[in-house]
């Protein structure tokens, strides 16, 4: 695994910088789970001058709603959900100070530009592999909204989580250069 760069949460402007859109990363430490329905909640306690119920400075937000776990496990199956659902969102949680992102498909130009404005990063985790991602993720308690259900907001505490740095904060995009790379052929 020595063509993987190394990251552990939270995630620093230097790490978010070191990134460029290609690379393999091992992430590890303490990330959150939040899909559109936790987003809509979280922006709207805010607006009324609530305290958010987690830290965000410098942390990765997973799009994933897990299976239950089975005994002896942490979690069920948990792999990332399609990132466009959580594009009207973006912006403003990276202002609030997220530093990364985890899902699967395209970004819309608004959020890629606020990833390099802001300077944060999306990854793309394997979808379908959510059985054996699950085998990274030591620890899963819910933290907030656990009315969601599978959307309530959990901390998750991961070891050598496999991503693929997708839109890096110069403005780079995997998924272009892969297309532009195959036109050429």
């Amino acid at each position: 695994m020595g063509d993987y760069k190394r990251l552990k949460t939270p995630l620093s402007e230097d790490d978010i910088l070191s990134l460029k859109s290609g690379d393999r990363v091992l992430l590890s430490g303490y990330i959150y789970t939040a899909r559109d329905a936790a987003h809509k909640r979280l922006l709207e306690s805010l607006d009324k001058d609530e305290e958010p119920p987690v830290y965000l400075k410098g942390v990765v937000i997973y799009y994933c709603g897990p299976s239950p776990a089975r005994p002896g496990r942490s979690i069920g199956a948990a792999g990332p959900t399609t990132a466009y659902r959580m594009d009207p969102f973006t912006p403003r949680m990276l202002e609030l100070g997220v530093k990364g992102f985890i899902g699967k498909g395209k970004r819309s130009k608004e959020v890629i530009e606020a990833l390099k404005t802001l300077k944060g990063v999306y990854f793309a985790a394997t979808g379908g592999a959510g059985a054996l991602l699950s085998q990274r993720i030591k620890e899963a308690e819910v933290v907030a909204y656990e009315d969601l259900g599978p959307e309530a907001i959990r901390k998750l505490y991961v070891e050598d989580f496999p991503l693929i740095v997708v839109n890096d904060a110069y403005g780079n995009d995997l998924y272009e250069e892969g297309r532009r790379k195959y036109r050429k052929i």
